[in-house]
């Protein structure tokens, strides 16, 4: 259980430093500032997201779920207001941000398990 913990922790932060790499509106100091930022995003996903979630669900609906990336992205744009040596500049670096966090998180969990 704390092993899945620890990967999976290790796996964001590394998918987070890779978007950093990549997209020049994504800035991470070091690998150390990337786990502290993952834990961040995995406190205001647990309890801002589900408020912002359930509020938003009218536009969820009429957009077929596409509103979900807007509000991910706002919510990668808030982590990183309280996480020293992680900034997101705007919100298009927030938005593919946020699917390249994603998309990077799905194949390096892949790749672990394989």
């Amino acid at each position: 259980m704390l092993v899945h913990l620890i990967e999976s922790w290790l796996i964001s932060a590394l998918a987070l430093w890779l978007v950093a790499q990549i997209l020049p509106g994504i800035r991470v100091r070091d690998f150390g500032a990337a786990m502290i930022a993952v834990v961040i995003i995995a406190i205001v996903n647990v309890t801002v997201g589900p408020v912002v979630k359930f509020f938003a669900l009218p536009f969820t609906i009429l957009t077929l779920g596409l509103f979900l990336l807007i509000i991910n992205a706002a919510l990668l744009k808030l982590a990183s207001m309280f996480t020293p040596g992680f900034e997101v500049l705007g919100f298009l670096s927030a938005l593919l941000g946020s699917v390249l966090i994603t998309i990077f998180n799905s194949v390096l969990r892949h790749l672990v398990r394989a």
